[in-house]
């Protein structure tokens, strides 16, 4: 089993650590890293405390009726072509 070593390097104010991973969780966190992000910031950003479902109660209390019934519709339109698109696919595969 081959071990990959990360090594990060801060600025002299800033702790530096080494990590060893084995050879599939370096795969899976190199496929999670975007182009420009450092280990690091895959790591805070997969490791980030989510936000409660809760916290987003009452957030289209102070949306205008008018916009808000142009989103439902969206929304419709949106789920009937992902309906759509879920049959066609099945229909090919069998």
């Amino acid at each position: 089993m081959s071990l990959y070593r990360i090594y990060i390097c801060y600025s002299e104010n800033m702790a530096a650590k080494m990590v060893a991973l084995d050879q599939d969780a370096y795969d899976r966190l190199k496929r999670l890293k975007k182009p420009g992000e450092s280990f690091s910031e895959v790591v805070k950003r997969v490791t980030a405390k989510r936000r409660p479902l809760a916290d987003l109660s009452g957030i289209w209390k102070d949306y205008p009726p008018e916009e808000f019934e142009k989103f439902q519709e969206w929304r419709r339109w949106t789920r009937e072509a992902d309906l759509l698109r879920q049959r066609r696919l099945l229909k090919g595969s069998g």
